[in-house]
């Protein structure tokens, strides 16, 4: 590889210390907006770097796990702080790296700040409750233990939020922390870490390798003593980790893909539908792990419906992500961008029609980057690759049915189950959603791609293994319940 003497190469963090992996290997971080700009080299590393790694949070655990909450609460404030102090530089090198317009990534590192103090307070609240014995003499009460080294695994697409949801709990809760992203994103990543760095937090408590997943996630999965592993992306790779966790008997947590889908019945305000539909599917390009994919709408407002989603699509600027008036911007690489063609391709051949969009964008200066028009199908059956498999890309399926219990029917036929909506005035329709929904996140009169800081979130079916992320449902994950018996 040729690389580029004046771009910095990320190196690992471990033990409190910046430090070059053992192999002399990396991969070009590159703007793809732009493939000719290079964002920055990230290590290849192997399993003897992250065996440091684990190493160095085994030792830092037996102290960090001793801290008080309050304690350790202090430091993700300092965290907050960095993170705050460098949102605009954080935000824009996400942009840079992964493409998604520089609002939406200084809304997520806000989040990130957000997420920090959230859980930096949950070091002061309640961590048991008082049982009552059958021993009038005795107390019982539970506490809780954290699990020790935990490895967290992360995907490109929310390179701030997503890290920061799973490492700031981990942290509270007692435990100590091994962060693989995704090398797509790492360079956001390492800036995270230095946010990390500059709160001073002990040595070890929080560490970062990059590498392939085959051979660092691989790594993490089977190493004995990570005592637990949270990870967010496709659900082929989490099956593997859920797999190799369970082989030894270490806790794991998977967050996976989604085929979400928004009901719009003949009761709804199309224009706020649309609105929601736009945004839930298309923002991000897409690449969201809740974003709106399948567009189920009565018959009775479906021309209406899709004459106006055209209307405001067509709206849409699309361009690099770093200019103010853009609203979307690329494929976040190359092959995600071929993927999402590739789903066009099939969808064309299985029979749907596509009605707009569904090419590479390459005029002028777009030509340097992976732009995707937005792009709709409609006579779509839930048979179809389009309808069943995750795109992670700016795809809308049109499917057209008569009433409401069809509607529930399709969009539920799917083997995920992780967010969905509904656009409906009529309180009936509110609650037979709710209640026959297959999905983690339902929402109602708003986009299916919304998920607050304070509320517990995570999938059904294959979309999860059924535990949950954020708000007071991560201390279910990253602790384990112990029960004390105290007789005089």
């Amino acid at each position: 590889m040729n690389v580029k003497t004046d771009v910095k190469t990320y190196l690992n963090y471990i033990n409190g210390k910046w430090v070059t992996a053992s192999i002399q290997k990396v991969d070009t971080s590159i703007n793809p907006a732009n493939r000719h700009e290079i964002i920055g080299y990230v290590q290849q590393s192997e399993k003897e770097d992250l065996d440091n790694a684990v190493l160095a949070a085994k030792e830092a655990q037996v102290f960090w796990g001793k801290l008080s909450g309050a304690t350790r609460g202090e430091y993700l404030y300092k965290v907050a702080n960095a993170l705050e102090q460098r949102i605009d530089e954080i935000a824009e090198t996400m942009t840079r790296e992964m493409g998604k317009t520089l609002l939406e990534a200084k809304g997520e590192t806000a989040r990130g700040v957000a997420i920090l103090r959230y859980y930096a307070g949950e070091g002061m609240r309640k961590i048991g409750d008082v049982i009552p014995s059958s021993d009038s003499e005795a107390l019982m009460f539970t506490t809780r233990a954290p699990l020790g080294v935990v490895g967290v695994i992360t995907p490109w697409n929310f390179p701030v939020a997503i890290p920061i949801w799973k490492i700031a709990p981990a942290l509270i809760y007692g435990n100590t922390v091994i962060l693989k992203p995704a090398q797509e994103a790492a360079v956001t990543a390492a800036k995270i870490i230095e946010c990390f760095d500059e709160a001073g937090l002990p040595m070890g408590t929080i560490n970062m390798v990059t590498g392939p997943g085959s051979v660092i996630g691989q790594a993490i999965t089977n190493h004995p003593d990570i005592n637990g592993i949270t990870f967010t992306g496709s659900d082929a790779v989490g099956k593997l980790i859920g797999l190799g966790a369970l082989k030894r008997g270490a806790k794991y947590q998977l967050e996976m893909g989604g085929k979400n889908p928004v009901i719009v019945a003949n009761d709804a305000d199309l224009e706020e539908a649309v609105e929601a539909t736009i945004s839930g599917g298309l923002r991000s390009t897409g690449q969201k792990c809740t974003a709106t994919s399948r567009v189920i709408v009565q018959s009775k407002v479906y021309e209406q419906f899709k004459n106006k989603l055209i209307e405001k699509i067509k709206e849409i600027k699309i361009g690099n992500g770093l200019k103010e008036d853009i609203w979307m911007g690329p494929c976040t690489s190359e092959n995600q961008l071929n993927t999402v063609l590739s789903y066009v391709k099939k969808g064309i051949e299985e029979g749907a029609t596509l009605i707009y969009g569904g090419k590479r964008l390459e005029e002028d200066e777009l030509v340097n980057g992976f732009f995707m028009e937005p792009t709709v199908f409609e006579n779509v059956s839930n048979r179809m690759s389009i309808a069943q498999e995750e795109i992670f890309g700016p795809v809308l399926a049109l499917i057209k049915v008569e009433t409401l219990e069809e509607a529930l029917q399709i969009a539920n036929d799917v083997k995920f189950g992780l967010s969905a909506s509904i656009f409906t005035k009529n309180i009936g329709h509110m609650l037979s959603f709710i209640n026959e929904m297959d999905a983690g996140l339902v929402r109602i009169n708003a986009e299916s791609a919304g998920v607050e800081l304070q509320a517990p979130f995570g999938g059904m079916k294959q979309s999860s293994s059924h535990s949950r992320e954020q708000g007071e449902a991560a201390i279910e994950f990253f602790t384990s319940i112990k029960t004390v018996f105290v007789k005089p």
